[in-house]
């Protein structure tokens, strides 16, 4: 639901049904408008403006599930309470600042650590067209967390394992699209890519790991990366063809006493998809995606058959 409160103000709620038959509030903001030129000011609950795919819903990707690197340091997708402040320069050329000031009770915060201020961002993008057909973003982010008490699941009925400290990640994005003239309508091409780069710094508790009882802590230093890039071609009206390399990296790990809790035997995660898509319209898409997954030594392939539709007037996506 979304509608303009009045002159000064719009807002938004976004609720969704989770698979345990729950309703989950995925976003439900305030957003000022024509606070000053070029200025917004949003507060209440939101997805982050890092990164690119991080802020968009989940019907609007271009395949079934998120990048391995967005699941692996953001747990699939950062939203929280808190405030942004953004703006928009009044240049011939799309510049965009932003920060943002958030609670931290997502990971990879994982708790409302500092007294409910855990999470800081920023973000700059970029962005442009190259004759009549061709429109282009890139962009950089960065988000600060301070981790009070990050819980990491029990393991055969133990109690969690916990991490305190210190985590920094960085984005790197860019989108390229093309459409004849400008109109997507009989055939376009979306490109886009992004590199995550996280490091982890603090101490690792380890209930598994325990001596006369007592659980083993010790300092933990991490630093990981990943990427993905993916293409999507629409090469006739309604329908659709995309492909998607994702990857992540271990760079250096070290837990002390813990360490062999992460023992990743040099296995590098990683995966290739492949999907076609037809939409009947802007609010009904079927789509079938196939995916050889490397994630684990174990994995394999699997297809996905989804619908996706949308109900009653929808705002247009983000570039």
């Amino acid at each position: 639901m979304s509608a303009n409160v009045d002159d000064l103000f719009y807002g938004q709620l976004t609720a969704a049904v989770t698979p345990e038959n729950e309703v989950e509030l995925e976003e439900a903001y305030v957003q000022t408008l024509g606070l000053a030129p070029g200025v917004t000011l949003r507060a209440g609950r939101f997805y982050s403006g890092i990164g690119y795919l991080n802020s968009q819903h989940p019907h609007s990707w271009d395949f079934a599930d998120t990048a391995l690197p967005y699941r692996a340091m953001l747990a699939g997708q950062y939203g929280d309470d808190g405030v942004r402040l953004s703006w928009v320069a009044p240049t011939e050329l799309f510049v965009e600042f932003g920060g943002e000031w958030l609670r931290g009770a997502n990971f990879p915060a994982g708790g409302d650590g500092n007294d409910g201020q855990g999470v800081a961002t920023a973000f700059v993008h970029l962005g442009g067209d190259v004759g009549p057909s061709h429109a282009w973003r890139v962009g950089v982010s960065y988000l600060q967390a301070d981790v009070a008490e990050r819980l990491s699941g029990d393991i055969d009925g133990d109690a969690p394992d916990a991490f305190r400290g210190d985590s920094q990640l960085a984005i790197a994005d860019v989108v390229w699209k093309w459409a004849p003239q400008g109109n997507p309508k009989q055939t376009n091409f979306k490109f886009q890519a992004e590199y995550l780069w996280r490091a982890e710094d603090g101490e690792f508790t380890a209930d598994v790991n325990s001596v006369a009882g007592v659980p083993v802590t010790d300092a933990y230093t991490a630093r990981q990366s990943g990427w993905y890039a993916q293409a999507v071609y629409q090469f006739v009206p309604r329908w659709r063809i995309g492909a998607r390399y994702d990857q992540v990296d271990t760079r250096e790990l070290a837990a002390g006493a813990n360490a062999a809790l992460f023992n990743t035997g040099g296995w590098t995660p990683r995966r290739a998809s492949a999907m076609v898509d037809w939409s009947h319209s802007e609010f009904s898409r079927v789509r079938v995606q196939w995916t050889h997954d490397r994630s684990q030594p174990d994995s394999g392939s699997e297809v996905r058959v989804q619908y996706i539709m949308s109900l009653g007037a929808h705002g247009a996506h983000a570039f």
